[in-house]
């Protein structure tokens, strides 16, 4: 996308909802099938990229657009100087972490994250995740950045 496009934006989609089941079919069958291996950090920094074309300036902003895109309720649960650690979790959540416990299907989650975090810190962030795959399936995602590391815009 050429920075003179439009984005989609939610308020134009009002209540209009997909099945989950076709988002699925998509995001943890078509898209691995077509990335292979690579499908974990093409994910990564498609989420980032996404980032990029919706800048939120704070935390309550990132949980806000993960309801409207769906991914689940993400609450952030810690926070500390140089360190942020999110969960997020839902029914659609606890689904792919039961029909694909295996896989790093949060990475457009991840990425889309970090680079959030980026943009607030204006210091080099990265998020890591980990899947909870006990009796309350959800994900957690550590970010992580450094003060002394800001980052330059090149854009």
């Amino acid at each position: 996308m050429t920075r003179n496009e439009t984005c989609p934006q939610p308020e134009h989609y009002g209540d209009a909802t997909v099945p989950a089941f076709g988002y699925e079919l998509i995001r943890n069958l078509l898209i691995p099938e077509l990335l292979n291996k690579e499908t974990a950090p093409i994910l990564y920094w498609s989420g980032r990229k996404l980032a990029r074309r919706y800048p939120l300036e704070n935390e309550q902003q990132i949980i806000d657009f993960f309801t409207r895109a769906g991914w689940g309720h993400l609450q952030q649960v810690s926070q500390s100087k140089n360190k942020t650690t999110f969960e997020c979790s839902s029914a659609l959540v606890e689904a792919r972490i039961k029909d694909f416990p295996n896989t790093d299907s949060f990475s457009l989650e991840s990425g889309f994250i970090a680079e959030q975090i980026q943009h607030q810190t204006g210091c080099v962030t990265e998020t890591y995740m980990e899947v909870k795959n006990g009796r309350q399936k959800k994900i957690v995602f550590q970010v992580k950045w450094d003060a002394k590391d800001h980052v330059h815009n090149n854009e």
